[in-house]
């Protein structure tokens, strides 16, 4: 049986937990010791012997419920002692919880198993540094469901703070992709600093779950042919996309700026999506585009088409054929693409996820 990966957060919550239990479990060890004491060393009663215990431990002041020998008053003693240090114990385990949060904590880390559990088709962004902060940024913006994941203590209270769901642990660990979810995932984003790390996520991810899409970042050429050799289905350089977007931007900026505006940001009024054509539920299967209209019908603009086969075919005319398995890139407003959606289908696919709704 696998056993089970506690983030550091649970861990401290459970140390919390079991050092009050073992605190719990040693006063009623007390309060046991006790009362057989006087049961049957001292010979009372079961009434008597269990008042005098709890009236030792709760050191009110009251006298003797019976007169004690030497040998029962250094018990007595004892016992009192024995409470003081157990009580002691449990007033500082429950005071450092109250002060820390602990129990506060407790029910956030239920209330995040709960949301694990019932996490489908969505998204994991692994690392949140300044490129997963982005990255989550983005897909909030475009409505997504996500889960974050980091091993850093300072970076998981910050994403919380923004409102996002995190989960405390090592992301190259198979144990840690599947308490996320891994093999109910739509895609895996490795967006760590460390290039063998991302590494290590992309070969993890596609060994649990071979149809996730894996994006992952790199920092080197080298880099980026290992990640692909690896399995990422898209490697990204963020100093060679930058670099080229910043030469973009210096000779066409206008193109630029347009570009930007359909791929990012909440405020848009054009969007950019691609769609599955599946022949179970697009009607068009076999036609040109001439013949479905889809432009006409809709306003949404087909900019290319790629292939099963993976060839790109950029400005379709209206004599390109559709076939099962192209992936449609159109652009155009928030309804013309939901009309397109309807017209084309549902979408059953988990390698892409279905065209914005609103």
């Amino acid at each position: 049986m696998r056993k089970p990966v506690f983030s550091i957060l649970e861990q401290k919550y459970r140390r919390i937990q079991k050092e009050l239990m073992i605190g719990t479990l040693s006063l009623l060890g007390v309060l046991l010791t006790g009362t057989l004491w006087y049961r049957f060393i001292e010979g009372w009663s079961w009434e008597d012997a269990t008042y005098m215990t709890f009236v030792t431990l709760s050191t009110v002041g009251y006298g003797e419920t019976r007169p004690l020998g030497s040998r029962g008053r250094l018990f007595t003693i004892a016992l009192i002692l024995m409470g003081i240090v157990t009580i002691g114990y449990i007033v500082n385990r429950f005071t450092e919880a109250v002060i820390q949060g602990y129990f506060q904590e407790g029910i956030r880390l239920r209330q995040q198993r709960r949301t694990m559990e019932s996490l489908s088709r969505h998204y994991i962004i692994c690392g949140f540094s300044r490129t997963g902060r982005q990255i989550a940024q983005e897909f909030e913006a475009e409505g997504v469901r996500f889960v974050i994941v980091d091993s850093e203590v300072e970076t998981v209270r910050a994403a919380q703070e923004e409102g996002y769901t995190i989960y405390q642990g090592d992301a190259t660990l198979d144990e840690t992709l599947m308490r996320v979810g891994i093999d109910k995932a739509t895609c895996i984003v490795a967006a760590l600093p460390s290039d063998a790390e991302n590494l290590y996520i992309v070969l993890s991810a596609k060994t649990l779950n071979p149809r996730i899409r894996a994006i992952a970042r790199a920092s080197t050429e080298e880099a980026l042919q290992k990640l692909q050799r690896g399995g990422a289905d898209a490697v990204i350089s963020p100093y060679i996309t930058g670099g080229r977007r910043m030469a973009a931007a210096a000779l066409r900026p206008q193109v630029m700026d347009f570009v930007d505006g359909i791929i990012s940001g909440t405020d848009r009024e054009l969007y950019m999506e691609e769609v599955l054509i599946d022949y179970k539920s697009c009607p068009f299967v076999g036609q040109s585009l001439g013949e479905a209209r889809l432009r006409a019908k809709t306003g949404a603009l087909i900019l290319a088409i790629r292939r099963a086969s993976g060839e790109l075919i950029g400005g379709p005319t209206a004599d390109t054929i559709l076939m099962t398995g192209d992936v449609m890139i159109s652009m155009g407003t928030a309804e013309q693409l939901r009309a397109l959606n309807r017209i084309l289908g549902p979408i059953d696919s988990k390698s892409l996820r279905k065209p914005k709704k609103g």
